[in-house]
């Protein structure tokens, strides 16, 4: 039952290499976009940091700190990492042949899985309750350009860095169990907003305060869960339609290095495994 439960299986670990190639791009460059991605994520991190300490006037170093609570910053900070452990991965399959990944515990490497399916899944989130729900439309648009860029950054591109993650890596659909790990994500989430509140005295988001949402608290925090459910069914859609169009139809079974023994060589192409 545990194996099952924690999705780790005991069929062979993704044999053809699926979470480090692409049917569109090859393995380099596929490495070099998400090293890409991770630093501008890491970069828009650090620099709130250090914007928010040199300005007393919007919080200093205690906003940063602060910041380390909200659902927002979180999953920034983890399709950060995730994003810069795929290009590790990615490199050195493109280097080695086999990436680094291959050589995890099984244990780690449904981790990672489920780290894919948690940065596939809660920017969209994050995206549609920010714009959906906390911004406050009719008003004027951010007043500085600093406040304007950094809520694009987390609250637009970081859905852009999961669509890259749905269509241009070979992944595959991942396991409905992972949504049971999704919502325990939330709930823990959610405790630590409320330990925050006792801890510090202030709610992360208007909407989980009872003292001005009453019941609706309940009605919002069910709603998210649902919503991150339906967001899960959909990108699960979403990559089974991008590997049947692409590989069914386009034929484009994916690009991978790999080494010759009579040469000695490494080569790339569009070679395609007979499996899947």
């Amino acid at each position: 039952m545990l194996p099952r439960v924690l999705a780790l299986g005991n069929d062979p670990w993704d044999p053809t290499n699926r979470f480090v190639t692409s049917w569109l791009i090859s393995p380099y460059v596929l490495a070099a976009v998400r090293a890409l991605f991770s630093l501008y994520a890491f970069l828009t991190l650090l620099f709130n940091i250090g914007y928010q300490c040199a300005r007393p006037d919007i919080g200093g170093c205690e906003a940063s700190r602060a910041s380390f609570s909200y659902f927002t910053v979180l999953t920034y900070w983890g399709l950060a990492f995730y994003l810069a452990f795929a290009a590790v991965h990615t490199f050195t399959y493109a280097r080695y042949g086999a990436p680094l990944l291959a050589r995890w515990p099984r244990s780690l490497q449904a981790l990672h899985a489920l780290f894919y399916s948690s940065v596939t899944s809660y920017p969209f989130l994050v995206t549609i309750v920010y714009w959906g729900v906390i911004y406050s439309y009719g008003s004027a648009w951010f007043p500085t350009i600093y406040g304007g860029w950094s809520n694009i950054s987390q609250h637009a591109l970081n859905s852009f860095f999961a669509l890259f993650e749905i269509f241009i890596p070979r992944t595959e659909p991942q396991p409905w169990i992972h949504v049971l790990w999704l919502i325990v994500m939330l709930a823990l989430y959610l405790a630590l907003a409320y330990l925050t509140h006792a801890t510090k005295g202030f709610y992360t988001y208007s909407f989980l305060d009872p003292g001005k949402q009453g019941s609706l608290v309940a009605a919002y925090v069910f709603g998210i869960a649902v919503a991150a459910v339906l967001i899960f069914g959909i990108v699960k859609f979403l990559i089974w339609g991008r590997r049947y169009v692409t590989e069914e139809k386009m034929g484009k079974k994916g690009k991978f290095m790999f080494r010759s023994e009579a040469e000695g060589v490494e080569m790339v192409g569009p070679e395609a495994f007979a499996g899947k």
